[in-house]
């Protein structure tokens, strides 16, 4: 079994309670009130901007030229793709990108990047990865499955765009590669006795992140 798939099994109750989160089922149904998606959505903005930090503190971190256009590309992707997305979504809302930065930080949003952020200033590139996991993987297979619902991806759901975005071939193939490289580095440097501590910034990062759910519907 793959590192990545090892973890994911390992921690599969957490798992779920992020990817089967309340809001992620309005969010496929078209249930979930457009107040806790703007909030939402305009934390995962500000999420956002400390994420491409992390993948930019991946170069520094890299260990050849390899991992560094790799993360250079997922900073790239997340400062000129994801980011414009969010802008899009929240300016048919009448926000600002201006007025989003100017958001303060919820504390979940806090603890949630600064973990990442701690846990790669500690750690190496395979404890940055892991610790990026569920955000980059997670989002692929939350997509993917939401998509695969009646009604999700149609017009009259007010969350089809995010839907489509996540459930894209594109996205997928990001997610993709994201386990492949979690799964390659843990060949070259996890072992029985690191896999203890891998699993625990794994879990901590799943729990953060259905927490982030959470706090979006916290109104």
């Amino acid at each position: 079994m793959s590192l990545f798939n090892s973890l994911k099994n390992d921690n599969l109750e957490t798992w779920h309670s992020y990817t089967k989160h309340e809001f992620v089922q309005g969010l496929g149904d078209g249930t979930l009130p457009i107040a806790a998606f703007k909030k939402y959505l305009v934390q995962d903005y500000l999420f956002l901007i400390e994420f491409a930090r992390a993948y930019a503190l991946g170069m520094y971190k890299s260990t050849d030229l390899a991992q560094m256009r790799k993360c250079l590309s997922s900073a790239k992707g997340i400062l000129e793709v994801e980011m414009s997305l969010h802008i899009r979504l929240c300016e048919s809302w009448g926000l600002s990108e201006n007025e989003i930065v100017a958001t303060p930080e919820e504390p979940a949003n806090l603890a949630y990047t600064r973990y990442v952020l701690d846990t790669a200033m500690k750690g190496d590139m395979l404890d940055l990865k892991v610790a990026l996991a569920p955000c980059a993987i997670g989002y692929g297979e939350i997509g993917a499955e939401l998509a695969k619902q009646d009604g999700a991806i149609d017009p009259s759901n007010p969350y089809a765009e995010w839907i489509k975005e996540y459930s894209s071939d594109e996205y997928q193939e990001l997610a993709a590669d994201a386990v492949k490289e979690i799964d390659d580095l843990g060949a070259r440097y996890a072992t029985e006795a690191r896999y203890a501590k891998l699993s625990r910034i794994f879990r901590e990062a799943t729990r953060l992140e259905a927490n982030f759910w959470q706090m979006g519907l916290e109104l």
